[in-house]
Order: structure tokens, then C-alpha cells, then sequence
């Protein structure tokens, strides 16, 4: 027979409703009948029925999860980092995939509302103003796109892009190309705006290519646009578009970094797999899910779930929070980066002195930097 909240009760010595508090509202509970109730239950081994304990508190404890693609790298860590905060939290996780369709978006959100407390936008392709829209029916996060009036979780791919092109502007590239994402994409939007002020800064031309599929089959596709068009380097949406574009370049003759540098976004695990290893700029996937969870818990969303939809939850005193997170990236340099036609030549070193012009050098004098070490 299982153990029901009866045994509990009798094994703590207090009332069956004690016990639903315990679980349901902790914090009317005693704290030292908190701890004796809790600890019988893991005596016992009894688990709380998440459906009944719905029926009376109105919430869920679960969370949804709606992301672009779920076979694109980038979304695992986020995932999984969402997950064990959720758990951490004794939420669990619904993961839904759209496949970068934003009417499927729009479908979830409606299906999933009822079911949840809260869901968490990983990514979406709809329109602002629909996301607005919905967020009167269900609580949400929305992960790496900026929504006015609404609590957002954000990388800092604005300044990735910056410290991407101010590195190829570095190392002599002055015609750089931007592979540009889904047009509904705010990464792309963001890419795209500081990419271009960089490159201006930089005395650097950037050429627009896009949009593209964000996948390694969009990269390989436009590897022959980027020949024909003269660029020594590129900036792709993604990894997984620069990594396309890397075997695509290489199918044409093209070689990375001698002839064309390439730099990606997300710093995936495949970015470091690959040969030459692929400069990238890093972003902090892990942090992004832990934050949007306890961002999206933060909201009064243990209201009853009644009083949700049209608007009524923020008539009742529903506490939403609108907070903006921005999260920090970070140029990780490696081999997909090489010197471009304007690299400034090796400072010549002095004159060994010795008896004659073929004195060999001294060991102890460093030797100019190959382009080999420049690019790592």
C-alpha cells in the first residue's frame, strides 16, 4: 500500500491538514513542525501528489520551456541548466521545440498555459506585441530577445560582435562579411547594429549577407557567395553557421585562416572539434536558464491560476516583474583567425652581432611571431 498523507499525519502527530500546509504553504507552518513533518515523510517515503496539492494551491509546479530548435547546440546547456534550477526549486520542466516557427510559438504558449505556471521564451520568432499579448495569459520569461515591459533574460552578443570585428580589424582585415541569422532574430538585429558600428570605427567595410538558415547547412550554402564576394573575413550568426561555412570554403579551395578568417557565436562544444578550431564569441547559456528560471519564480505566479487570463491576475495584485538581465559574452580566440592583407609586418629584429652576417642567432633572442601563433 502507499504511503498517504494520513500516515504522515499520524506519524507526526498533527492534523492531515498540518501535513497539506507542510508541502502546500511551508510558511504557515511551525517551523519545528515543518521539520517533524518532513522528516516523517522521508521516513515513510511518501510523496506529495502533485495533482491534488494543484487542485488546492492552484499551482502546478511546473514550468514550460519553448525553444527555436532543439537540434541546435546552443539550446542543451540552457536546458539542462533550467532544469536543475527548476528542480532545485521542486519545479519540473516542460521542452518544446518550435523548429523556428513562430505560429507553433504562438500554439505552445496556448496549450501549455493551462499546465503551468509560467513559461520561459527561449529565443521566439513571434512579433513584440504578440509576446505582449500572451504574457496576459500565462507568465513569461523571454530568453535572448529584448521585449519592452517585460522580464528578459539577455546575452551581450552587441559587444561579442564588437570584439569580434575589432579583433579581424586588428589583424588586418579590412572587408569583412556579417552572416547574417533569421530576420526575426533580436541576436541578429543586435549582431548586425554593433557589427557595423565597429567596422566603420575600425576604417573596416562590412558586407551583409543574409538572412540565412541558422544551421551548418546555411553557412555551407553561402560559402561561395563569400568567395565571389572578396571578404578576407567573416562573422557568422552562429557556430554552427560558421562551421558550415568552414567545410563549404574548403569544398571551394578556400583555406581558414590563410586565405579567409572565420569567427562564430555560442562557442558550442563542436567549435572546439573542429579544425581549425573556431574563434568565437562565448555566451553564457548555463547562466541564461538558471536566471530565467528564478526570474520567472520570482513572479507572483503562486497566485491561484484563476485568476489569470485578460488581465485579471494584474487587476488582483498579481506581482509581475519586468527586470532586464544582461548577460555577459566573451571572445575566445583560436585558430579559425589568421593575419589579413593589411597586417601590420613583424617589427625586423636587430642584427645579431657576432664575426660575420651568417652568425647564427642567439638562442636567447626572441624570433618574430609566425602567423601560425597569431592566430591561436
Amino acid at each position: 500500500m502507499p504511503v498517504t498523507i494520513r500516515d504522515v499525519a499520524r506519524a507526526s502527530g498533527v492534523h492531515i491538514s498540518t501535513v497539506s500546509r507542510t508541502f502546500s504553504a511551508p510558511h504557515l507552518v511551525n517551523p519545528e513542525t515543518r521539520v517533524r513533518v518532513l522528516a516523517c515523510a522521508e521516513d515513510l517515503g511518501y510523496r506529495p501528489n502533485r495533482a491534488a496539492r494543484a487542485l488546492i494551491t492552484g499551482r502546478t509546479h511546473n514550468i514550460g520551456l519553448i525553444i527555436a530548435d532543439i537540434a541546435n547546440p546552443f539550446f542543451p546547456p540552457l536546458i539542462k541548466a533550467a532544469e536543475s534550477q527548476a528542480r532545485h526549486r521542486d519545479y519540473h520542466v516542460f521542452v518544446a521545440d518550435t523548429n523556428e516557427d513562430p505560429t507553433a510559438e504562438e500554439e505552445l504558449v496556448h496549450a501549455l498555459a493551462k499546465q503551468v505556471d509560467g513559461v520561459l521564451l527561449c529565443s521566439p520568432r513571434m512579433s513584440n506585441s504578440l509576446i505582449e499579448q500572451l504574457s496576459r495569459e500565462v507568465p513569461l520569461v523571454v530568453v535572448n530577445r529584448q521585449v519592452t515591459g517585460l522580464p528578459c533574460v539577455l546575452m551581450d552578443v552587441g559587444q561579442g560582435a564588437r570584439s569580434a570585428i575589432e579583433h579581424l580589424v586588428g589583424l588586418g582585415h579590412r572587408r569583412i562579411a556579417l552572416l547574417g541569422g533569421p530576420r526575426s532574430s533580436w541576436t541578429n538585429r543586435e549582431m548586425r547594429r554593433a557589427a557595423g558600428a565597429a567596422a566603420r570605427a575600425g576604417g573596416a567595410e562590412l558586407t551583409l549577407l543574409g538572412p540565412n538558415a541558422p544551421t551548418e547547412v546555411g553557412g555551407s550554402a553561402v560559402a561561395e557567395q563569400v568567395k565571389r564576394s572578396g571578404v578576407s573575413a567573416v562573422l557568422a550568426y552562429n557556430d554552427l553557421m560558421a562551421i558550415g561555412l568552414i567545410e563549404g570554403l574548403d569544398a571551394l579551395g578556400v583555406r581558414v585562416p590563410q586565405e579567409v578568417s572565420v569567427v562564430g557565436v555560442d562557442d558550442i562544444t563542436l567549435s572546439r572539434l573542429t579544425r581549425p578550431k573556431l574563434t568565437t564569441v562565448a555566451t553564457p547559456t548555463g547562466a541564461a536558464g538558471r536566471t530565467a528560471v528564478d526570474m520567472l519564480l520570482q513572479q507572483d505566479i503562486e497566485s491561484p491560476r484563476g485568476a489569470r487570463g485578460s488581465g485579471a491576475g494584474t487587476a488582483l495584485g498579481v506581482r509581475r516583474t519586468t527586470a532586464q538581465v544582461m548577460l555577459q559574452t566573451d571572445l575566445v580566440i583560436r585558430d579559425s583567425t589568421g593575419p589579413g592583407p593589411y597586417a601590420r609586418p613583424a617589427r625586423p629584429l636587430a642584427a645579431p652581432r657576432g664575426p660575420g652576417p651568417h652568425c647564427p642567432a642567439d638562442p636567447g633572442i626572441p624570433t618574430a611571431a609566425t602567423g601560425d601563433a597569431v592566430a591561436s
